[in-house]
């Protein structure tokens, strides 16, 4: 009988996987504990959007690093072709890819759900932001024909990592949220006397609030 493979979902460890890749074997998630990583996949090289793509991760990269995050590519591609690939966006348009691609058979793709059935053997442009706990906290998924937004991903990042850090949530569009602006909101009580709890909290200024259920504050980090 044909092995089913379950695709991983949110709050799941990142399945353990060897991968071959610009930059030699690397064994997945265990030599990123303690680091965030994005892995990101694109349907070929030498393809157009896929280059826009991989500049911009590129000249965002130190600003992932800088949160403690790092950066995987990924594509059924041969080893050789990504370098080449590479080669050509160093040559062309004077930028040096930093992070590694992982030149992938297709069990790669097929064990995370990256190949879609009315698309070939071509990956669909996918991202999965695992944590420092090798969890997996987002996963995202693109049609070939739109580019990813590399800003919207690093803002995912930070989000994330700052509400585990405070233990809040984040508002639509943080830090540039239409009604509470760069403040973060305070999770919902879950009974009576929290509720009440919040008001009082909000009198003394230490949260702002519409209403017991709606409460936010700017952070002091």
């Amino acid at each position: 009988m044909e092995e089913k493979i379950k695709m991983p979902l949110l709050g799941d460890d990142f399945p353990k996987i060897d991968v071959k890749t610009t930059r030699g074997l690397i064994k997945l998630p265990d030599d990123y504990k303690g680091k965030w990583f994005v892995l990101f996949s694109h349907p070929a090289d030498f393809t157009p959007v896929c280059t826009t793509e991989f500049v911009a991760f590129q000249k965002r990269y130190k600003k992932f690093k800088k949160l403690n995050c790092e950066l995987i590519g990924l594509s059924v591609d041969q080893v050789f072709s990504h370098i080449k690939w590479e080669e050509w966006i160093k040559e062309n348009l004077n930028i040096e890819i930093e992070f590694p691609i992982i030149a992938d058979t297709g069990s790669v793709a097929n064990k995370l759900g990256l190949i879609h059935p009315g698309k070939g053997s071509n990956t669909v442009r996918a991202v999965f932001i695992v944590d420092d706990r090798s969890k997996i906290r987002i996963i995202l998924y693109y049609p070939q024909e739109l580019g990813r937004n590399m800003d919207e991903i690093l803002r995912i990042v930070e989000g994330m990592q700052t509400a585990d850090k405070y233990k809040v949530a984040m508002p639509a569009n943080w830090p540039n949220n239409e009604i509470v602006g760069d403040h973060v909101i305070i999770p919902p009580a879950s009974d009576v006397k929290t509720s009440k709890e919040r008001l009082s909290k909000a009198k003394s200024g230490e949260y702002e609030c519409f209403d017991w259920w709606l409460c936010h504050k700017k952070l002091k980090k």
